[in-house]
């Protein structure tokens, strides 16, 4: 399928398409014409990238993740990649953590204010 159909069937843009195939996480095939050609396996591919893009992981990641992707959007455990997957959860825990206490402090700081008012 060309990059257009592509787009149209992910929703996502012809110009992150190719951004994707810059970083390597998205291939295609090119025509005599130049243009872009995909394979049927590409919808899927884009729908985990984006899942995985939604997790927070970042493009250099997903490229190590990827190659581990079953059809069915599970993961096979490749070697190096769920150390790399619960190094990321980690973060994410922390970075929640960090939020949560944020959100107290800004509820603190607006009940504060409000008392006062």
């Amino acid at each position: 399928m060309l990059i257009g159909l592509l787009a149209k069937r992910t929703g996502t843009s012809e110009r992150l398409l190719r951004y994707y195939e810059d970083v390597g996480l998205l291939t295609s095939t090119r025509r005599a014409n130049g243009y872009r050609e995909y394979d049927d396996a590409a919808e899927r591919t884009v729908g985990q990238i984006r899942a995985l893009l939604a997790a927070g992981l970042s493009t250099d990641l997903i490229r190590q993740v990827l190659p581990c992707a079953r059809a069915d959007g599970s993961l096979r455990p490749c070697p190096g990649v769920l150390d790399k997957l619960r190094a990321h959860l980690a973060h994410l825990d922390r970075r929640a953590d960090e939020l949560a206490q944020a959100r107290l402090t800004l509820r603190g700081a607006i009940a504060a204010a409000e008392h006062t008012a």
